[in-house]
């Protein structure tokens, strides 16, 4: 409950939405009662082919005359008392108590009649079938304006709960972004896909359930009642006897429905998981032919899920009939205690007082129609709480994740650096991805402007390690990289990566237009200076062939080029960014001889003022260095040599 708290917390923000909201629940609750109090007048000229006038004045009259006998009643119980002998009081005592309780509910019922009788005379006709058709087009009319209020009270209760999901998911997504390696790896692309899109939609349902239902409902049952009690406070409570045990079934189905719920998401985790990868990893699933293996991995996934979302189902579907049970139970209870009053004109049962006068048809029957009434929101209630439990269990998930905080810490007041970078240092830099195996240990280099290092080594030795501390997608556990002698813990994540320009083997591209992808390097370039980008990374020529050129859509990760063709527009990014270090991390790895050539002769025109620090195994490459370093078991062994001349 904590969470789902802090998400109807959320939604306060929204406080005039809600308020409007609510007090669209209200009106519909009252209208609703109205329309059942509204039998009343139909049912008592109906039956007595009276005037609503007519009527009450007779029962005031009739009461003053009761309240005579029951004054005259009282005065000679006084006589009697005055002479009465000790044995004789208590029963002489206990009559004289009933009819003073007689006179006051007289009193109270001329009093209640004389206010009401000139609002009789003012508004309702003297014809009894007059009277009929305006309390029922009244009634029509009260229930159009209800209906009016329910729909813009769903519709109001559905922009809180939209505007919440909408808040939510960019949250996620801005986590998404924000979180360090490790704690993003922790959920993984699967967790963030699944929290975005169905998670989130959970929450909106049980947030819209709260609001829409969870106040709604339990309104109209409240104001049933409280039409019920004014008739007989005492026949409503018996109609109620069997209330505690429904509520204690349906706390004990609310736990497990919510325990439920959260499984069903867990599982659907996993589902996305292996659905994901799947697809990413299509072709190697191919290649191998375990088609037939993911098929069966998939189908055991989604059987976890359809498994325990049947028992959940099952549990929705118990909680149905309690509530109806209730309802029935209630009305039933009523029905019988009230049919015992109306038959034998009793105003007790089994000794228990339940009126102080019989009950008339009429009432009795606006009794047994707000019972009725409460029993249809009592028995949408079942749904309400479904909506809940899962809304309780999606935030469970979601707020845990929108809490976790970054491992790379932005300092309180971070430095600034000059515009032209002099150095980049890595000082006794120790670094771990597990806590146990050393990827980098008491490494020491400097990189001065202007350079072009070359790192080389085996697979696995530190190499891309390097590069991600540079870039700062992580912290060294000891030691500090530097630019121009500040450590990059006391510079803002923004200004590290402003200097940086990289370019990895494995290209990511958007399913953009290729001028979208290289401007992804400055978004605020021209489209001039995006042409000059890809003429320098040797670009131009073959985008310049596509029938649409620059607006030309690249495809899912720029599946539609080759991988030549994908590196110059990665390059050519970079080269936009126009940043002071610029990184290609085995950028040069997969792709043929010439789109080799042509990436090297684009490197060798970049500005010499640039530092450039480049990951590879091809010797090719070794040519544009001006220094080499051999990085293997997590050590910078040695410079092979200083410079291209030499």
């Amino acid at each position: 409950m904590k969470y789902f708290s802090q998400a109807l917390k959320d939604a306060s923000r929204h406080k005039m939405v809600i308020a409007a909201a609510m007090a669209c629940s209200l009106s519909v609750a009252a209208l609703w009662t109205l329309n059942i109090g509204a039998l009343f007048p139909i049912i008592q000229t109906t039956l007595n082919g009276q005037s609503l006038q007519t009527w009450n004045q007779q029962r005031i009259d009739r009461a003053t005359s009761e309240l005579a006998s029951y004054d005259a009643e009282v005065a000679g119980l006084d006589r009697q008392l005055a002479t009465a002998k000790a044995a004789e009081r208590p029963p002489l005592e206990s009559a004289r108590e009933k009819a003073e309780r007689q006179i006051t509910n007289t009193k109270f019922t001329i009093w209640w009649a004389s206010k009401i009788q000139p609002l009789f005379e003012r508004w309702m006709p003297s014809e009894p079938f007059s009277t009929v058709v305006l309390v029922v087009c009244v009634v029509v009319g009260a229930t159009a304006l209800k209906q009016l209020l329910a729909v813009t009270n769903q519709l109001l209760v559905s922009y809180v709960s939209q505007s919440i999901a909408r808040d939510v998911r960019s949250r996620i997504f801005n986590k998404a972004l924000a979180l360090d390696r490790p704690k993003f790896n922790s959920q993984g692309i699967s967790g963030f896909t699944a929290h975005i899109t169905h998670t989130t939609d959970m929450l909106a349902q049980g947030i819209t359930a709260f609001y829409g239902g969870a106040i709604t409902e339990p309104l109209r049952i409240v104001f049933c009642l409280m039409l019920a009690a004014f008739i007989s406070w005492r026949l409503t409570l018996a109609s109620l006897l069997c209330a505690p045990l429904a509520a204690f079934l349906m706390l004990h189905l609310n736990r497990r429905i919510r325990a439920l719920s959260y499984r069903v998401l867990d599982r659907s985790l996993g589902f996305h998981h292996i659905m994901l990868e799947v697809f990413n990893g299509l072709h190697t699933v191919q290649a191998y032919s375990m088609e037939d293996f993911e098929r069966k991995r998939f189908h055991q996934a989604t059987g976890q899920i359809k498994r325990t979302a049947m028992w959940a189902a099952f549990y929705n579907a118990l909680s149905s009939p309690i509530t109806e049970l209730l309802g029935m139970g209630m009305l039933c209870t009523g029905l019988c205690v009230s049919s015992y009053l109306v038959i034998f004109r009793a105003t007790s049962i089994f000794g228990i007082p339940m009126t102080n006068t019989p009950f008339e048809p009429a009432i009795i029957t606006v009794f047994f129609a707000a019972l009725i009434a409460a029993a249809d929101p009592l028995r949408k209630l079942s749904g309400v709480i479904t909506g809940l439990n899962t809304g309780m269990a999606a935030s469970n998930l979601l707020y845990p994740m929108l809490d976790l905080q970054s491992g790379l810490v932005e300092p309180a007041t971070p430095k600034s650096l000059p515009s032209d970078h002099k150095q980049v240092e890595f000082r006794n830099v120790d670094f771990s991805y597990d806590g146990s195996h050393q990827a980098l240990a008491q490494v020491n280099l400097t990189v001065k402007r202007g350079e072009h290092l070359a790192i080389v080594g085996p697979n696995g030795g530190g190499k891309s390690t390097l590069i991600n501390l540079l870039c700062r997608f992580y912290d060294p556990q000891q030691g500090d990289v530097l630019i121009d002698g500040v450590s990059l813990r006391d510079l803002s994540l923004s200004t590290v990566r402003q200097k940086i320009a990289l370019v990895t083997q494995q290209t990511e591209l958007f399913n953009e237009t290729i001028l979208h992808n290289i401007r992804y390097g400055r978004w605020d370039a021209t489209e001039a200076e995006v042409i000059a980008a890809a003429e320098l990374a040797r670009a131009h020529e073959f985008i310049s062939g596509f029938a649409d050129g620059y607006q030309t859509v690249v495809g899912p990760n720029g599946q539609r080029l080759s991988g030549g063709q994908r590196q110059r527009i990665s390059l050519a990014r970079a080269f936009l960014k126009n940043a002071d270090i610029l990184i290609l991390d085995e950028a040069t790895s997969q792709i043929d001889v010439e789109s080799e050539r042509l990436i090297h002769d684009a490197l060798s025109d970049y500005g010499s003022d640039k530092t450039l620090i480049m990951i590879t195994h091809r010797e090719s490459t070794l040519s544009l260095a001006d220094k080499v370093v051999r990085v293997e078991y997590g050590k910078v062994e040695q410079v092979l040599h200083e410079a291209k001349a030499a």
